[in-house]
């Protein structure tokens, strides 16, 4: 196999790929652009890369067959998904594949862009690192996962359902470490209503990158957690239980759940 690369882009549309080769190589990074899956697959037999950025709507295998023939062919490689039918559906479905780390919407910045690709990235390496710790049984995880009655979209947000039929929402503590350092977080407020799979939340990072939070679950907001708000270290230092964002009332969670992993 030849020397590991840092980025496989995967779109049909040019303008796409030659975007994400121009603003991933402007930082240093080494691209290969691929126009379909099938090609991307031949360049993945031959070299190790470190992510994959992917489309979902491609002519061919599309972004999910692309991830199930990863799977199928034991191809070990993070994906970030990318589309321009940035519907819940398919934001929510990429999270939850086997494979995706992330996921970001088409059309997106340069800065867009790149925060997603750094953070995915390190998210890639504390995975490794847990997974490794796992297997040797000794020595401390990289990140905490969630408790296991949370439920969670990805390795980005999580939920904890209450008897009182509402809901808790907050962000993996796996999203905040990959995120490196948050310093400001941007919240909704009461009364406005959240939508499974779009953002719910901007979390600003130590280098002033800017990193939406996708929402696990629908639901008007009840209260918002005051002090993460004033203090967004606490997010950091207690994610699951002091550190949450919002207080929900969910119109119809079972819909939601089916999509989310415990």
């Amino acid at each position: 196999m030849n020397a590991e690369r840092d980025i496989l882009v995967i779109d049909d549309e040019l303008t796409v790929t030659q975007a994400v080769v121009k603003v991933c190589s402007a930082e240093g990074m080494t691209v290969v652009a691929a126009g379909n899956a099938t090609d991307a697959l031949r360049y993945l037999e031959g070299s190790r890369f470190r992510l994959v950025l992917c489309d979902i709507m491609m002519g061919g295998l599309d972004g999910f067959q692309f991830l199930e023939e990863l799977d199928r062919r034991g191809i070990e490689v993070p994906v970030v998904m990318m589309t321009g039918y940035s519907t819940v559906e398919n934001a929510v479905r990429s999270l939850t594949s086997t494979g995706a780390v992330d996921y970001i919407p088409k059309p997106f910045t340069a800065d867009e862009l790149l925060a997603v690709v750094r953070r995915s990235l390190r998210c890639a390496l504390l995975l490794e690192q847990a997974e490794s710790a796992s297997l040797e049984r000794h020595g401390s995880m990289s990140y905490v996962p969630c408790p296991a009655d949370y439920y969670r979209l990805g390795y980005v947000s999580w939920v904890l359902m209450e008897d009182e039929g509402t809901a808790r929402i907050g962000v993996s503590d796996l999203f905040l470490k990959a995120a490196e350092g948050i310093i400001e977080l941007e919240l909704s407020l009461p009364g406005e209503d959240l939508l499974q799979g779009i953002s719910c939340a901007v979390a600003t990072s130590q280098d002033g990158s800017k990193h939406e939070i996708i929402c696990p679950m629908d639901g008007k907001i009840l209260e918002v957690n005051e002090r993460t708000q004033s203090k967004p270290s606490l997010v950091e230092k207690d994610p699951y239980f002091r550190g949450w964002l919002y207080r929900i009332l969910p119109p119809n969670p079972e819909n939601n759940l089916q999509w989310l992993s415990l």
